[in-house]
């Protein structure tokens, strides 16, 4: 009951500051996958997600390259969403629990895109979306146009469960990519063509990091 209760008072918290979505996995099953020590990951077995929705005028604004202004959206974001995953945090650790709070948005390897944690992998076992062929989470309501965090802990909290559902016949993302890196399997996705081409958006001075937005426009989820 406890573990029910805390989880109320975290999720509420979360909508209350802004997030848009929210879900707990037991990350058990990934955490060799974590670029963290074994020694911080020992007992964190579980991981909260917590999302925010990107503007849809903002991304509307996207044609064949990022904006100046989605650029400025994408980092605005990503740090509301630190605030909110630092606040659940300390709720708890004030209630003697450990939690890490991980950034939404620090890549280590940009060849690969990968973080110190797989936030959508997390959001895919927490029940908040799926895979979809844009190597993106896709939630069924908003697709793709949303930003994740992650904060891991010791709390048991109740997990969700992945949904067992797809892109099905939807191909907008693969319509809209410029470089063709998506392809009609997920598993087929170019991580090499994308990484090139959000390069070339960068050093374009187009954005000042590697990013795009033209997938995650295309993805809008069931309206």
């Amino acid at each position: 009951m406890e573990a029910q209760k805390l989880r109320k008072v975290l999720e509420k918290f979360a909508f209350d500051s802004g997030a848009s979505l929210f879900g707990v996995a037991d990350i058990r099953p990934i955490k060799r996958e974590f670029h963290f020590s074994d020694e911080i990951l020992k007992d964190l077995d579980y991981a909260i997600s917590i999302g925010a929705r990107l503007s849809d005028r903002i991304l509307e604004e996207i044609g064949d390259s990022p904006t100046k202004i989605y650029f400025h959206h994408y980092r605005t974001v990503n740090a509301f969403l630190d605030q909110v995953a630092l606040g659940v945090s300390g709720i708890l650790e004030s209630r003697g629990y450990g939690a890490l709070p991980v950034p939404a948005s620090q890549i280590i390897d940009w060849e690969k895109q990968e973080g110190h944690v797989s936030h959508k992998k997390i959001g895919e076992l927490a029940g908040l979306g799926f895979i979809g062929r844009n190597n993106l989470l896709v939630n069924p309501g908003i697709g793709s146009r949303f930003r994740l965090t992650t904060v891991l802990t010791n709390a048991a909290l109740e997990a969700g469960e992945r949904l067992e559902i797809d892109c099905g016949a939807c191909r907008e993302c693969i319509e809209a990519c410029p470089v063709g890196a998506i392809k009609e399997k997920k598993e087929d996705f170019d991580h090499i063509a994308c990484y090139k081409k959000l390069k070339e958006f960068r050093d374009r001075g187009m954005v000042g990091q590697f990013i795009c937005g033209i997938c995650v426009k295309a993805c809008r989820g069931k309206k």
